[in-house]
């Protein structure tokens, strides 16, 4: 049977699609110097992605959410903003922009862009002008300086790293410190200010009234800081409970922030949409998605579990809970632009562990062996997981984002020599964190040439041999490759998703989950090696083949019930 005769047997109950759009739509996340270079400067641009307009208009997104196109030193990834309502000129100019904006709407894709709010690059005219105006200036309120401690206040105010490593203060010619939570280059800004308020609703109605259709929110849990001093130590802060009144973190007042923004963007018809990137404790995930304030919070626990029965279902459950106590969608991400790859993840037999035992998805030092990939590491395997994971989180209620390249099944690129990396992580480290660089180098277009198609000359990161057989060129010529799988699920998700909810079905194994959503359709999913029995359930779509009645190993399939 085919999917279209599925589609309209009496086993398919219509279901009114809910509204509005952000709550179960396909996002596609384009980091912006790495999809496509028009010009041939090795960087990727906003006309390069206008050229691929027909490309994402094919793979059946809802939504592109660019990573920061803003003028930028790139001190980390575009992440270090010296202009906020600005377009690189390396990328482009205001009016490509536009021009993005209409070649994507003109499709049906929606446009979210990235805003990063907490910090500031050090070359912003903000920046500049407390750098020139010295001690004591208004234009210093705007970020946060503070005097030193020791003899001549010679050390820093307090003994708080960055999140890069190093301390989290630097020091500027006229002996004040200045923090920054992330890279030296990226000073915090000052969210008490007044003009910092208010010069971000700017921002956010600038590019509103461009066409934009939402925001993703960058660190969305560290604008508010209480900087009343005495300055606790590092260890002090640590041992504190991010409850809503620690000192930098997760505060309760960064919402009377995002209260200010959320009426701003109902004041547009259809509102504009926000996303947080909130790194918080799940209780306190609700108060971000919460309606009135930026609507809707990302979930990364689904991207930090193993590829494990146990661990997705308990993650779905956490986060569908969590949804209905904001009123918001949940959110599902299996990859991004701060981790490894999930084909590469799925890959490994022992993936590095965090403290509290889960995965390292930021961190490659388990797997890059002397510029290669660890002998344990199985790229057959990962892919299979990778494209049996991607099937599951794509039949889930909520909104679910994708990373480019994922679509193509492309692994974490390890090879890449010392003297070519990019990310501030690396050298932060002295070289014991590989960095991000992996899951950042450009797209693979073309089967041959001499940036496999990314634009006319070399790309900015080296891209290896193997992303040859990766290349859209050669995957959109195989019905049974990834991207004709992504093809495929995109387009039937948006037939087939319905009501936010879903009902467990019980499958009498500890390594198959098989949920129902309301209009019949199932996903059934596989993690173990032992096939499962589908029990004349007739499949729709299938991550790997399925023979006859059964689902082999490491396989989703979304299935009508047999009759």
């Amino acid at each position: 049977m085919t999917i279209a005769q599925a589609l309209t047997t009496d086993n398919l109950t219509k279901v009114e699609e809910p509204a509005p759009w952000w709550r179960q739509a396909s996002v596609y996340q384009i980091y912006p110097r790495s999809f496509a270079d028009a010009n041939g400067d090795g960087l990727g641009d906003l006309p390069g992605i206008t050229s691929r307009a027909d490309y994402l208009g094919a793979l059946g997104i809802d939504a592109v959410w660019m990573s920061p196109f803003y003028p930028s030193e790139l001190a980390d990834g575009g992440y270090d903003v010296a202009d906020y309502r600005n377009v690189d000129p390396r990328l482009g100019t205001l009016g490509d922009f536009d021009l993005l904006i209409e070649a994507l709407h003109t499709r049906g894709i929606r446009v979210v862009v990235d805003i990063v709010p907490n910090h500031s690059s050090d070359h912003h005219v903000w920046f500049q002008d407390a750098l020139a105006d010295g001690r004591g200036s208004a234009s210093r309120e705007r970020y946060i300086f503070r005097e030193g401690s020791g003899p001549e206040g010679s050390e820093p105010p307090a003994d708080w790293e960055s999140a890069f490593g190093g301390p989290a203060w630097s020091r500027v010619a006229d002996g004040q410190w200045y923090l920054h939570s992330f890279a030296e280059e990226q000073p915090d800004l000052n969210w008490s200010h007044p003009e910092v308020r208010a010069d971000f609703l700017a921002t956010l109605r600038f590019w509103s009234d461009r066409g934009v259709d939402g925001f993703r929110i960058d660190v969305a849990h560290m604008l508010t800081k209480d900087l009343t001093e005495p300055f606790p130590s590092k260890a002090m802060l640590d041992a504190m409970p991010q409850d809503g009144q620690h000192p930098l973190i997760d505060r309760d007042d960064v919402h009377e922030v995002y209260a200010e923004w959320r009426a701003l963007f109902n004041s547009y018809d259809p509102p504009r949409t926000a996303v947080a990137e909130a790194w918080v404790a799940r209780s306190r995930v609700p108060l971000y998605a919460s309606p009135d304030s930026l609507g809707q919070a990302f979930n990364f626990d689904l991207l930090e579990a193993d590829f494990d029965a146990d661990q997705f279902r308990t993650v779905v459950r956490d986060n569908l809970e969590l949804a209905a106590a904001s009123g918001s969608s949940s959110t599902w991400v299996l990859s991004n632009h701060d981790v490894v790859r999930h084909a590469t993840r799925y890959g490994l037999p022992h993936p590095d562990r965090l403290p509290d035992g889960r995965p390292s998805v930021k961190h490659g030092s388990e797997w890059v062996l002397s510029g290669g990939v660890s002998p344990e590491f199985q790229a057959a395997d990962g892919e299979r997981r990778a494209r049996a994971a991607t099937l599951f989180m794509l039949g889930l209620p909520g909104s679910s984002y994708l990373y480019q390249g994922e679509e193509l099944g492309l692994h974490e690129v390890a090879e890449i020599p010392d003297s070519q990396r990019q990310d501030p992580t690396f050298f932060r480290s002295g070289g014991a964190d590989s960095g991000r660089d992996g899951c950042r180098v450009p797209m693979p277009w073309a089967a041959s040439g001499s940036s496999f198609g990314f634009g006319p000359g070399d790309a900015h990161l080296p891209q290896p041999e193997w992303f040859s057989r990766y290349s859209v060129e050669v995957e959109e010529g195989d019905p049974d490759s990834t991207l004709s799988l992504y093809r495929q699920a995109l387009g039937l998700r948006r037939k087939l998703q319905t009501a936010e909810t879903l009902e467990w079905i019980e499958t009498g194994r500890n390594d198959v989950l098989r949920f129902r959503r309301p209009n019949g359709w199932e996903v059934v999913t596989n993690f173990g090696l032992t096939a499962f029995p589908l029990d004349g359930a007739r499949p729709l779509l299938a991550s790997s083949s399925v023979d006859g009645d059964s689902l082999p190993g490491s396989t989703t399939a979304w299935v009508m019930p047999g009759t």
